[in-house]
C-alpha cells in the first residue's frame, strides 16, 4: 500500500467520524449567567442554572433541575434544587430550601472553601 493511498483513507475515516459527531448545545429551559458584579431574582422553570462568574447573586425561584456554579464569589438562593450541585472555584455560597441534590464541590477537593447547604425557608 502506497503511503499516499494510506493518509487518503485515515483522511476519509477522520472526515466521515467527524462529520457524525453531534454538537453540544444548551437544552430548552436552562439558564445562563455570566457577569460580574450582578443580582438577578429569576424563575428556573424546571432547567438548570449554570453561572460563571465573579460576585453574582441569584434569587431563584421555582424548582430548578441542578445548579452549577463557576469562579468566585457567587451566591445561589434557591427555593427548590431536584438533583445536583455543582461547584467549581472558591468562596461560592448555594443555599436552597428544598429538595435533597447530590452536592458535588469541586473546589473544596481542591481545597477552596464553598459553602453548599440546604436552610430553613
Amino acid at each position: 500500500m502506497k503511503w499516499t493511498a494510506l493518509g487518503a483513507a485515515l483522511l476519509c475515516l477522520a472526515a466521515g467520524a467527524a462529520g457524525g459527531a453531534p454538537s453540544a448545545h444548551a437544552a430548552p429551559g436552562d439558564i445562563h449567567l455570566y457577569g460580574v458584579h450582578e443580582t438577578h431574582t429569576l424563575d428556573c422553570n424546571g432547567g438548570t442554572l449554570f453561572i460563571n462568574g465573579v460576585n453574582i447573586t441569584v434569587h431563584a425561584v421555582g424548582d430548578c433541575w441542578a445548579v452549577t456554579m463557576q469562579g468566585s464569589q457567587n451566591t445561589v438562593i434557591a427555593e427548590t434544587i431536584v438533583n445536583d450541585v455543582t461547584v467549581y472555584g472558591y468562596d461560592q455560597t448555594v443555599y436552597y430550601h428544598n429538595g435533597d441534590p447530590l452536592l458535588f464541590d469541586r473546589g473544596r477537593e481542591l481545597g477552596m472553601t464553598n459553602r453548599l447547604a440546604r436552610v430553613p425557608a
